[in-house]
């Protein structure tokens, strides 16, 4: 043993080591250097007398490389790569495409048909077949649905709305309804004592009918106003593009996003806005989620309709009202924020790729 080999020994010994092998190896090794017999250093190291005759007689044939254990491969593989890619193709496919009675897989249904395929022979148990779904990023999700939209002018309106909301976002403004409002309990969440939840009665008969919010925001202030009304008449859309009109009296071009509703494209609404100089941008057909407005009524949900019991629509509406105000004076606070981005990642999930647009195909 060289002094070197006979310092790094020492080191291992009086530092410790994270491998408990390196570290009873190098005290058979500093043993057996210091003259002891290999009974005596099995006694010390508490390991057999082959082990250590085996780690010194390693230790004159290699060196220091010996403290490193050389472990065997364990139990050979059962599965190839290629097997392994099967069964990831195999979970992956609809269980009917493969003449299987059912529409999902389950982990022992899997398992089962795996055992049986024709052609291969693919042994896996279930909870390693779990494992290497989970290893190759395969999880058990739910399944989405999605709708195209049929509008002939699909594209043209919404490369307008963005277009719009790009160059003049100071001077766009959203409108649409939001409801049905209905005298009921609204369950929701709230704290209470462990064990004692707060409880609203049920109803069997509601009379007082319904309502709908007619909301607009302007976009470049991020204010959010409007009224509650008995339905979605003709005569309300005027009153909410007027107040618009008003809330940008220079008499500049504004631009208002709304929905295809019967009541939206009035021919004497039509009049109205091209004489007072707005232009009306209609959302395409199934596209209402294209309106920047529907991510704000998710935080007027959260907040005044979600764990709610309303004696009737006058104390509804003064709440709505309230929260109004508060809204367009904390417009950035936290808790705000946080509902429109939990609304918007879910109209986003509904609307896939650009606008419900499906994901294009990778030219080759």
């Amino acid at each position: 043993m060289t002094d070197q080999e006979g310092q790094k020994l020492q080191q291992i010994v009086r530092r410790g080591s994270t491998s408990s092998v390196r570290f009873r190896r190098a005290m058979m090794l500093l043993a057996s250097a210091g003259g002891n017999r290999v009974p005596v250093i099995a006694k010390l190291v508490q390991a057999n007398e082959d082990t250590v005759r085996d780690v010194i007689h390693r230790f004159n044939e290699i060196g220091l490389a010996c403290l490193d254990p050389r472990w065997a491969g364990g139990r050979p593989r059962l599965l190839s790569d290629d097997d392994e890619d099967f069964v990831i193709q195999t979970a992956t496919t609809r269980p009917s495409k493969l003449g299987q009675p059912f529409t999902r897989w389950s982990i022992r249904k899997l398992a089962a048909y795996l055992r049986r395929v024709h052609g291969r022979v693919i042994r896996i148990g279930r909870e390693a077949l779990r494992c290497l779904l989970a290893r190759r990023g395969v999880t058990f999700q739910r399944t989405k649905t999605w709708k195209e939209s049929p509008d002939p002018e699909r594209d043209a309106k919404l490369d307008r709305i963005e277009e719009v909301l790009e160059r003049f976002p100071d001077r766009v403004f959203a409108f649409d309804e939001f409801g049905p409002l209905g005298i009921r309990p609204t369950a929701g969440s709230c704290w209470a004592e462990q064990g004692r939840p707060e409880r609203h009665p049920a109803t069997h008969h509601r009379t007082h009918g319904v309502r709908y919010f007619h909301g607009c925001h302007s976009i470049g202030d991020d204010t959010l106003w409007g009224v509650n009304r008995r339905g979605k008449g003709a005569a309300n859309t005027p009153a909410a593009l007027k107040s618009i009109r008003t809330a940008r009296p220079d008499g500049a071009p504004i631009y208002a996003i709304l929905d295809n509703l019967s009541a939206h494209k009035r021919s004497d609404t039509r009049r109205w806005a091209k004489k007072n100089k707005v232009e009306l941008c209609f959302t395409p057909t199934y596209a209402s989620w294209a309106n920047p407005i529907e991510t704000h009524f998710g935080p007027l949900r959260q907040f005044t309709i979600a764990n709610s019991h309303y004696p009737n629509h006058t104390v509804q509406t003064r709440v709505l009202r309230a929260y109004l105000r508060w809204r367009n004076a904390n417009a950035r606070h936290r808790d705000v924020l946080a509902a429109e981005r939990k609304e918007r990642a879910r109209i986003r999930s509904e609307k896939g790729i650009r606008w419900g647009r499906r994901p294009l195909a990778t030219a080759g």
